[in-house]
């Protein structure tokens, strides 16, 4: 399989290289976002693609879009991607593009847990909360929380870090009404979606969402929702209190860097091709099971 890890499309002017996507301006009000190999692992881009990716990602995100979209409005506008492209960058862009509307995005990352884990359960061992939510005590490792929570993140920069924020810092950044209609949205599509997950034999342990506003001013849910890429995936079948669970995400990529003698910060050191093949078969296998 080919991989993509990094687009070059001529006939539409570029906007910006994230993470994994590759924007580029259609006009005035849309934007074509291409999902490309390319995998971050603590905000940092590796320099080996992981391929087909970007198709899987793609997919799972049109999936999710299709069945929350009677939560939230989304950025798709429903017209097919290889419409605004040359006929030779057709193949750049098959199966792994979306054709959105132009917002303005919230500077904020909508973050919700479910489960402790991760960086949520650092900060609960130093502070018995996260992001200033306080937690009971007692919990542990991969504990399920008594009810979803909203943990905000700002948006890093490429290269820079996530930092996460209390409730009263968003405000701060969009506002209470807003931060408070994106707090509620953020938990209900977590809550539809991890209900429909575990139907499926998956555990939503977090996720996060990113907002935008449209021209009227409606809340709008963009970007990616729900994938390996944003979200921690765990199947039920592993999951145990007090560990880190097998996972159907990146986190095995994570795992194998923490191994390594690397702080961090670009570069980070060449994927070998057993941990490629493995994060590909991992994100294939995450797909299969959520949609069937």
């Amino acid at each position: 399989m080919n991989a993509l890890l990094s687009s070059s499309l001529h006939s539409l002017p570029l906007l910006a290289r994230g993470k994994v996507r590759d924007n580029y301006a259609v006009g005035e009000d849309r934007i074509l976002m291409v999902a490309s190999d390319r995998l971050s692992a603590f905000d940092v881009v590796m320099g080996e693609p992981i391929p087909g990716k970007g198709e899987l990602l793609t997919q799972m995100a049109l999936f999710w879009f299709d069945k929350l979209k009677d939560v939230v409005p989304n950025h798709l506008t429903g017209e097919d991607p290889l419409s605004v492209v040359a006929a030779d960058e057709v193949e750049q862009v098959r199966g792994r593009s979306m054709l959105v509307k132009r917002l303005k995005p919230l500077p904020i990352e909508a973050v919700v847990r479910g489960y402790l884990a991760g960086s949520g359960w650092k900060e609960y061992q130093a502070t018995q909360s996260v992001c200033g939510v306080a937690l009971p005590a007692g919990l542990q490792n991969a504990s399920k929380l008594p009810e979803p929570i909203f943990t905000p993140a700002t948006k890093a920069d490429v290269g820079e870090h996530d930092e996460n924020i209390d409730f009263e810092r968003c405000v701060g950044l969009i506002g209470r009404e807003l931060a408070e209609k994106v707090r509620a949205t953020a938990i209900a599509l977590y809550q539809q979606a991890a209900e429909y997950a575990l139907t499926r034999g998956i555990i939503i342990a977090d996720t996060k969402f990113e907002f935008g506003l449209d021209a009227n001013g409606t809340l709008t849910l963009m970007d990616e929702v729900l994938t390996p890429d944003s979200s921690r995936y765990w199947p039920v079948e592993g999951y145990a209190v007090g560990a880190n669970p097998p996972s159907y995400d990146k986190q095995f990529v994570r795992d194998w860097l923490e191994a390594q003698p690397w702080n961090k910060t670009a570069p980070a050191p060449a994927l070998p091709a057993a941990v490629i093949e493995q994060t590909a078969a991992t994100y294939r296998k995450a797909l299969e099971r959520l949609t069937g």
